[in-house]
């Protein structure tokens, strides 16, 4: 399995990383399936640490990483995701004690729809009715040293 890092510097040693604010799956080193998110990733890092646009590919055996770490997945934006990535953005470290957690990226459009339903804007249901129609991406986080042992580093491009 192929996943990705956008950053604003090439990340050849990932690490376990507890971030400057409240983000989806936790603390944990966060990588996506998807390149176009990374790129578009990296260049919100740049907006906001300056640097350059730099995406940061990796390779991973995913049947002896997910065979060998506590891993929890998320198939789609369900209720139990939707309570999930609310937590973690509040604050609260659910995903503890897992190595990895693999499921939707709450992208901005979609966080605009959990900052509604957070707000009591709009209800757990309409939200997860305006979520199904979204284009979602996955994110893979790395939680853990135990799940970074499976994770090997293959290149970098720096984006002009």
């Amino acid at each position: 399995m192929i996943v990705y890092h956008g950053s604003n510097v090439e990340v050849k040693e990932p690490k376990v990383m507890k971030p400057s604010h409240a983000l989806d799956f936790g603390p944990g080193f966060y990588t996506t399936l998807n390149r176009d998110q990374a790129v578009d990733f990296a260049g919100k890092v740049v907006l906001r640490k300056g640097g350059v646009p730099v995406v940061n590919e990796y390779e991973i055996d995913e049947n002896m990483a997910f065979g060998f770490c506590d891993v929890l997945k998320f198939d789609q934006p369900n209720e139990v995701w939707l309570d999930f990535v609310c937590s973690c953005r509040d604050g609260v470290n659910v995903a503890e004690g897992r190595d990895l957690v693999l499921g939707p990226v709450a992208n901005d459009d979609v966080y605009r729809t959990l900052t509604l339903y957070r707000e009591g804007e709009i209800t757990k249901k309409e939200t997860l009715e305006r979520l199904k129609i979204k284009r979602l991406y996955n994110q893979l986080v790395f939680a853990t040293e135990k799940a970074l042992a499976f994770i090997r580093f293959r290149k970098s491009e720096v984006l002009a």
